[in-house]
């Protein structure tokens, strides 16, 4: 059998780009009732087993790697699902063995790792910290608010799995960070929400809003209103500035903060410009986004192209327009612009609960109403970073 050979890249890319990896697709050991990748499967329909393959595997390791521009010191490999963790240590063990044999001279590769948490033991737990692994795990507050959507397959509820989950990574003092969905069952208590966190141990925290597509009706009974997004978000706020400033992290606020002052958004979310942070499915087919993976959305597949010709293609080039179109409609007179630039155009949804380039954004009421809460704060923050204060002394410029 002759031995498979793995093209070299070509040329590399002109900006820094992000690839995040589906290694087994949309497979997934929970049945959360508001997930969103579930049903990609629909676009395989022969397709039995979803496991990323060696050969596929280690083609986007050493072509993200070559594709990444010259002069890059640092590469961060993201491994989302479905489930990642279902194919089992043994197949990060070939990722970081495959990372270790194309990484450039000087380059640091890092490795992030979106799961449930379920299946985390004692073994992923020293696997994950002695690999340097940031752990995201989501948990969407307390059992009653965490199992009212995420259900295992046999539909009881996950929280007890995934919180021994969660304190196995804490255990083996794996970096981890909580990730809580807002919706509409638990949209209405963040202070409760944020409050359980951080007993169970959480310092560093993301919240993403859930808003789901019906089409013909709008938008589902399970989506988080804008109403209910920004009082969320305010309520949080408010305990945090009150008590845990320097002690936990939330990537809305540190992200509100750098770019208050004048610093690019490390937030997808609230980048001018979408474009940059590209999805590769198991078998090598890349999107233009995680929220996009529709077949209008199919850039190729890496067998063919090179993650930097892919980039290029018209339809990147034409996604990579939709938030600057949607800002300019809706967003040019806002005076929270600067903060937001229209968020994510996933949520730009009409009436009739489809993807809308001109239509406004859904959650843009409680966007709007968030930042307009926490900008006297990011003012007064602001200055203290400026002064070298300790941010948590922000009252003394208000």
């Amino acid at each position: 059998m002759q031995p498979v050979i793995i093209p070299t890249s070509k040329v590399t890319a002109k900006r820094p780009f992000h690839v995040l990896a589906k290694p087994i697709g949309p497979i997934c050991n929970l049945d959360c009732d508001y997930c969103f990748y579930l049903d990609k499967t629909e676009y395989y329909p022969e397709t039995r087993r979803f496991d990323m393959s060696d050969t596929a595997l280690e083609a986007h390791i050493k072509n993200y790697i070559e594709s990444q521009p010259h002069g890059c010191r640092e590469v961060t490999f993201g491994w989302q699902g479905g489930e990642p963790t279902l194919l089992g240590i043994d197949f990060y063990r070939k990722v970081v063995k495959l990372q270790k044999r194309y990484a450039r001279r000087g380059m640091r590769v890092q490795n992030t790792l979106q799961t449930n948490g379920v299946l985390i033991n004692d073994e992923w737990g020293r696997f994950l910290k002695e690999n340097s692994f940031l752990v995201g795990i989501s948990i969407d507050g307390d059992e009653e608010l965490h199992d009212h959507y995420r259900k295992t397959r046999s539909g009881k509820g996950s929280y007890q799995q995934v919180v021994k989950g969660l304190k196995t990574l804490l255990a083996h003092r794996v970096e981890t960070n909580v990730l809580t969905v807002i919706q509409n069952h638990n949209g209405d208590h963040g202070a409760r929400v944020y409050k359980h966190l951080k007993a169970l141990g959480a310092q560093f925290i993301q919240f993403i809003p859930i808003v789901e597509a019906v089409k013909g009706k709008g938008l589902s009974e399970r989506s988080v209103s804008d109403v209910q997004f920004g009082q969320f978000m305010i309520d949080v706020f408010e305990q945090w500035r009150k008590e845990d400033i320097g002690k936990v992290f939330i990537s809305h606020f540190d992200n509100a903060l750098g770019m208050s002052l004048g610093m690019p958004s490390n937030i997808c979310v609230h980048a001018p410009q979408c474009g940059d942070n590209i999805v590769m499915e198991h078998n090598g087919d890349v999107y233009s986004c995680d929220h996009f993976v529709y077949p209008e959305f199919k850039l190729g597949n890496l067998k063919q192209k090179d993650y930097p010709d892919l980039i290029e293609t018209p339809i990147q080039q034409s996604f990579s327009t939709r938030k600057p179109t949607g800002s300019r409609l809706h967003c040019m007179s806002c005076n929270q612009r600067d903060l937001c630039n229209g968020a994510c155009p996933a949520q730009r949804i009409n009436d009739n609960g489809e993807l809308a380039i001109d239509a406004k954004h859904v959650l843009c009421a409680g966007y709007y109403g968030f930042f307009s809460h926490i900008r006297p704060y990011l003012r007064a923050m602001g200055e203290c970073v400026r002064r070298n204060i300790p941010a948590v002394y922000y009252h003394k410029f208000m």
